[in-house]
C-alpha cells in the first residue's frame, strides 16, 4: 500500500481522522506482520509532517489537525536553560516557535508535539507558545550516569559512592548525559536493578570488554521511561542495560548509539533474509551487458571494507573522454517491502565512527554480494558518459551491467603513482595508464566545474589520531589529494547526468538539493565580511529596516537619561545572489590570513543540502538537477534512485540521455520515452516525500551522532592540559562570551564575558549590531575573526564544554595593570599573545602586585607623550577594521573603539587541503 491509498482512506474518514482499529478493518488486514507495517507507515507519515497524532490510537491529515489557525505541529529542541523551540513540520512555516520553560509541560527533547501559537505582542519578531499535546515520543530510553538516591539517612545504603549530602529524590536517580535534558530520571526504589555486569548482547564491542562491578553508583547505564515527566515531578524509568565507566574503553561509541537512538542490532529475521538473497544467479549475469574484461579498478580508503563503486577512462584520439562508473546493484538484493528494506529504510544511512561502523545493511551484502571486490563478478547498475576536450557532457548512457574488478586500490596508492613514487609504480605497473588518464580528466573537470560558478571551500579539516585504546592521541591537517579528487569528480558527473536522465523523463524521483541561501543570512554575512574589506558583489539591495529587541530595549533605557541612536539592521525581502560570487570570493580569500574565518562564515551563510521529491537544484554545485546514485550500500536515497532506474530500463525505457544544443546543462531525451517513463514509474511523488524526509532526518541525526563522539573525545583529550595555553580564532562573540578555536587543534571552548574583567579590571559589554564585546572603560575590543592567547581554565566532561581566559602579550598586560586615568577612553584591542609566553592568573596576580608603579601627582605633568596609533603595518584587507583615532578629539568626549595594530598585525595562520575520505 502507497502513502497516497493511506492517506486517502483517512481523508475520506469522518473529520479526516481515523484510527488504528478502524484502518485495521476497513484495509482488511491479517496478522501480525500486517498490523505492523501498517504502524510503521502511520509513523513514518507523521515523521514526516503528512499525519497528526491526536492520541494514542488516532491520526489526522495534517491540514485537518491544523484547522485552528493558532495550532502548529512540529519538533521540540530543548535548550539547558530550560526553554525550547518547536520547529514546524511544514516548510513554510513563518518560523520557529518559542516555548517559555513554564509552558513545555511534559514534552522531552525531540517529541513531535502540538503547540498552540500565542498572539504576537507589539514588537515582537518571534513567535511564542504553549505544548497543548505530544504527538510523538523519541525518547523511548535515555543514557546517563547512575547514581544511588539517599535512603533512611544512610547515603547509598552503605554502597560505594553513596552520598552523604545530595538531592534529594524519591528513589535512585540518572542524570542524562543530553544537556538539554535538565532534570534526571527517577528509579523508584522498589524497580529491581540490573547486575552491575557489562556483558550484553546488543554491544557493538565483544566480549573483550566484559567488565563486572561493585555496584552501580557512577556507571553509564540506559534506561526505559515508565512515566513521562510532569511540571511537577521528573520522568521515572527502569535500568535496561549497564554500559559501563565513562571512561572505560568503547563505551563513549555505546553512549552515542543509544543516545541518539540509533538501530544498531538487526533482526534475526532480516539477517536470515540476508542470508538467503547473498548469491549471484548465473541467469541474471547472462542478461546483463558485460564489462569484465576491461580493466575497472575500485578507489577507497585502507580501511574502507564496502566497494560501493568502480571507474574506467578511456581517451580517444580526437581529443574527446569517455568515463565509466559503475555501482553496485544493491536494488537487484533488497527489494521493496522485504525485511530488508523496512530494516535499510528505518537505518536510512550508515553511521561511521572513528573506530567502528554501524552499516545500514548486514555484512552479507555490504562487505560481500554488494561490494565490488577484486576478481569477482558483481552486478552493477552503470552510468557511461561521453565528454568533450574540456569535460562537457555530449551523451550518457543508464545500463544494468556486470564488472569484476581488476584492482582494490587505495587513495594513498594512487596518490603516489601520481607523484611518481617509483615502488608504487613499479607493482601497479599495468594500470598507471589509467591513473595517469583519470588524474587528466579529472582536472578538466574541475575547471568546468569552476567556470560554471561551482563553490569549493578548500579549508583545513582535522584528521585525529587514536591510540589502541579509543583515545584520542593527536590531531593532524588533512591534506585534500587529488587521489580523492578525481573520485568526487566522477561522482559528481554520475550523480548529475542520472538527475538529468530523470528529471527529463518527468518521473517522481528524489534528488539532493541545496537551496539558494536565505537573504537574512546574506546580510548578515555582508556586514561582517565588510569589516574585513570583502563582498559578495551583491551591491544595493532595497531593504526592510529593523531593530533587535536588545536594541529597543536599549535605546528605552538610554531615553531616560539620555538619548543614543542605534544602528538599524537590514534585510532585503530576496537577493540576487549565485553560487558564482561565492566562488569569486572564495579565489580571492585563498592564502589570505583571513581565509579560515571568512570562509567559515560564508559556510554559515549557506543552507544544508537535503533530500526532496521536487528538483530545486542544487546551489553549491551550481548544478540545475543534481541526486544521490553513487553510495546504495550506504544511502537509501540512492537505493531508491536505484529501484526508479532499474524500473524504468526494465518497462524499455531508452537509457540514453543527449545533450540539448545550445545549453551544456539541459538533456534531451524522446516524447514517447517520457510517457512511457511516467507510466512505469515505480512511486509517487507522496510517498517519494515522506522517504525524503525520513531520510533527511536519519542523516542529520547520523552527522550529529559521529560529531558528538569526536567533541566527547577532543574533551577527554585536553582534560590533561589545564593550565596550558594555546592560539586561537575568535569564531563569535555572543552575549554569553567568546567561542574560540584552538588553532592546529580545531578544538572550540568559550570565554565567558564574566571573566574578560580579570584582564584590565574593566566591565565588559555585548554589542550586538555590531557583534563585538568591548570593555566599557578602556574600550579594548574583542571580533570575529581576532586571533588570541588564551589559557585552558575547566574542562566540563558532562556538558563537553572547555572553558578558556584571554591572556595578554607583555605590552598589554603592563597597559592593563596601569592605573585608570583620565585616558581611559583609548581603544585598546586584545591582541596574539607572543609564542610561549605563559602565564597563569596566579602569576599574572604576583606580577601585578610587584610591578605596580607609583601613582604620580599629577598624570597630565608626568612626561609621557601620547602614542600615536600607527596604521602603517596594517594589511589592506583590515583597514577597514582598524581606522586610526579621529583628528581633533575633544577632552571629555568617549572616543568610539578601535582595533589596535597588533591585533591586526597577529601571525596569520597557514592552511591545508580537506579531510580526504568519501565524499559522494
Amino acid at each position: 500500500m502507497t502513502d497516497r491509498e493511506l492517506l486517502r482512506h483517512i481523508e475520506r474518514s469522518p473529520g479526516q481522522r481515523a484510527g488504528y482499529k478502524h484502518l485495521v478493518r476497513i484495509l482488511g488486514l491479517g496478522g501480525g506482520r500486517e498490523r505492523r507495517l501498517l504502524l510503521e507507515h502511520l509513523s513514518r507519515l507523521t515523521a514526516a509532517g503528512r499525519l497528526v497524532k491526536v492520541d494514542k490510537e488516532h491520526w489526522a491529515l495534517a491540514q485537518a489537525a491544523h484547522s485552528r489557525d493558532n495550532l502548529v505541529a512540529g519538533r521540540l529542541d530543548l535548550h539547558r536553560d530550560g526553554y525550547g523551540f518547536v520547529r514546524p513540520a511544514q516548510r513554510d512555516a513563518a518560523g520557529d516557535i518559542f516555548i517559555p520553560p513554564n509552558e513545555i509541560g511534559t514534552a522531552m527533547q525531540g517529541d513531535q508535539v502540538l503547540v498552540e501559537v500565542f498572539p504576537k505582542r507589539p514588537g515582537e519578531d518571534r513567535m511564542a507558545g504553549r505544548i497543548v499535546r505530544v504527538l510523538t515520543r523519541r525518547n523511548p530510553t535515555v543514557v546517563g550516569k547512575f547514581h544511588y538516591g539517599n535512603v533512611g539517612g544512610n547515603a547509598g545504603g552503605g554502597r560505594r559512592g553513596g552520598r552523604e549530602r545530595g538531592p534529594q529524590y524519591p528513589g535512585h536517580y540518572v542524570v542524562p548525559f543530553d544537556e538539554r535534558m535538565t532534570q534526571p530520571v527517577i528509579i523508584p526504589l522498589d524497580e529491581p536493578l540490573p547486575e552491575a555486569v557489562v556483558a550484553s548482547p546488543h554491544r557493538v564491542l565483544g566480549e573483550e570488554v566484559r567488565q563486572q562491578f561493585d555496584d552501580l553508583e557512577g556507571l553509564v547505564v540506559d534506561v526505559e521511561i515508565t512515566e513521562w515527566p510532569t511540571p511537577t515531578r521528573p520522568a521515572r524509568g527502569r535500568v535496561i542495560e549497564v554500559l559501563g565507566e565513562e571512561d572505560a574503553f568503547g563505551v563513549d561509541v555505546e553512549m552515542m548509539i543509544r543516545k541518539h537512538h540509533l538501530p544498531h542490532v538487526f533482526p534475526e529475521n532480516v539477517l536470515a533474509e540476508a542470508r538467503e538473497v547473498a548469491h549471484l544467479d548465473g541467469e541474471v549475469v547472462a542478461a546483463r551487458r558485460d564489462f569484465r574484461d576491461l580493466p575497472i579498478v575500485t578507489i577507497d580508503g585502507e580501511t574502507a571494507r564496502d566497494f560501493d563503486d568502480a571507474v574506467l577512462v578511456r581517451e580517444h584520439g580526437d581529443g574527446t573522454w569517455e568515463l565509466q562508473v559503475h555501482i553496485a546493484d544493491v536494488a537487484q538484493y533488497v527489494t521493496p517491502e522485504s525485511a530488508l528494506d523496512l530494516e535499510a529504510r528505518l537505518r536510512g544511512t550508515s553511521v561511521y565512527f572513528p573506530d567502528r561502523a554501524i552499516p545500514m545493511l548486514p555484512q552479507e551484502l555490504s562487505t560481500d554480494i554488494c561490494s565490488l571486490r577484486p576478481g569477482e563478478d558483481r552486478l552493477v547498475l552503470s552510468c557511461l558518459m561521453q565528454m568533450d576536450a574540456h569535460g562537457q557532457v555530449t551523451g550518457y548512457e543508464v545500463t544494468e551491467g556486470v564488472i569484476r574488478s581488476a584492482q582494490r586500490m587505495t587513495y594513498t596508492q594512487v596518490q603516489a603513482i601520481l607523484d611518481g613514487d617509483a615502488e608504487t609504480r613499479d607493482a601497479f605497473r599495468p594500470l598507471v595508464p589509467e591513473f595517469e588518464r583519470m588524474y587528466r580528466l579529472a582536472q578538466i573537470l574541475n575547471a568546468k566545474r569552476e567556470r560554471r560558478g561551482s563553490i569549493d571551500f578548500d579549508l583545513p579539516e582535522p584528521v585525529i589520531e587514536f591510540d589502541e585504546f579509543g583515545a584520542m592521541k593527536a590531531v593532524t591537517r588533512a591534506e585534500r589529494l587529488w587521489a580523492n579528487r578525481l573520485i568526487e569528480e566522477f561522482m559528481l558527473s554520475a550523480n548529475e547526468c542520472v538527475a538529468s536522465w530523470l528529471e527529463n523523463l518527468a518521473v517522481p524521483a528524489i534528488y539532493r538539493i541545496h537551496e539558494k541561501p536565505e537573504p537574512r543570512r546574506v546580510v548578515e554575512f555582508e556586514e561582517i565580511a565588510a569589516s574585513f574589506g570583502y563582498s559578495l558583489g551583491i551591491g544595493n539591495l532595497p531593504v526592510k529596516r529593523f531593530h533587535t529587541r536588545g536594541e529597543r530595549r536599549d535605546q528605552r533605557r538610554d531615553g531616560r537619561g539620555g538619548r543614543r541612536e542605534t544602528r538599524a539592521h537590514e534585510v532585503a525581502e530576496d537577493i540576487a545572489v549565485t553560487p558564482q560570487m561565492y566562488q569569486k570570493l572564495t579565489a580571492k580569500l585563498a592564502g589570505k590570513p583571513e581565509e579560515r574565518i571568512v570562509a567559515y562564515l560564508m559556510l554559515r551563510s549557506l543552507k544544508q543540502a537535503r533530500y526532496s521529491e521536487k528538483n530545486e537544484g542544487h546551489f553549491a554545485l551550481a548544478a540545475p538537477a543534481y541526486t544521490h546514485f553513487t553510495s546504495p550500500i550506504r544511502r537509501y536515497p540512492d537505493l531508491m534512485v536505484h529501484r526508479i532506474a532499474k524500473a524504468l530500463l526494465e518497462a524499455g525505457v531508452d537509457g540514453h540521455g543527449v545533450v540539448a544544443m545550445g545549453d551544456a546543462r539541459v538533456h534531451k531525451v524522446a516524447p514517447s520515452d517520457a510517457g512511457q517513463a511516467q507510466e512505469a514509474a515505480p512511486f509517487d511523488e507522496v510517498e517519494l516525500a515522506a522517504i525524503a524526509q525520513e531520510t533527511s532526518d536519519t542523516e542529520r541525526r547520523a552527522a550529529e551522532a559521529e560529531r558528538e563522539l569526536v567533541e566527547w573525545k577532543k574533551i577527554k583529550f585536553m582534560r590533561d592540559r589545564v593550565g596550558e595555553d594555546f592560539d586561537g580564532l575568535i569564531l563569535s562573540a555572543t552575549k554569553y562570551g567568546l567561542f574560540v578555536e584552538l588553532e592546529d587543534l580545531f578544538i572550540e571552548g568559550l570565554v565567558p564575558i564574566q571573566s574578560l574583567g580579570a584582564l584590565d579590571g574593566d566591565r565588559y559589554s555585548y554589542r550586538e549590531n555590531t557583534r563585538e564585546i568591548i570593555g566599557d572603560g578602556h574600550g579594548r575590543t574583542f571580533r570575529i575573526g581576532q586571533r588570541v592567547r588564551v589559557l585552558l581554565d575547566r574542562v566540563d566532561a558532562m556538558e563537553k564544554r572547555l572553558q578558556f581566559s584571554i591572556l595578554l602579550d607583555e605590552e598589554e598586560a603592563t597597559a592593563a595593570r596601569k592605573p585608570r586615568g583620565k585616558s581611559a577612553g583609548k581603544s585598546k584591542s586584545a591582541g596574539h599573545s607572543k609564542t610561549g609566553a605563559k602565564k597563569t592568573h596566579a602569576a599574572a596576580a604576583s606580577e601585578r602586585k610587584a610591578e605596580r608603579p607609583a601613582r604620580t601627582a599629577n598624570p597630565k605633568k608626568s612626561g609621557r607623550k601620547k602614542k600615536r596609533f600607527s596604521a602603517d603595518a596594517v594589511p589592506d584587507f583590515a583597514k577597514r577594521v582598524a581606522q586610526p583615532p579621529p583628528r581633533g578629539h575633544k577632552k571629555g568626549k568617549k572616543r568610539k573603539p578601535t582595533a589596535s595594530a597588533q591585533q591586526i598585525t597577529a601571525r596569520p595562520a597557514k592552511f591545508a587541503g580537506k579531510k580526504p575520505g568519501k565524499k559522494r
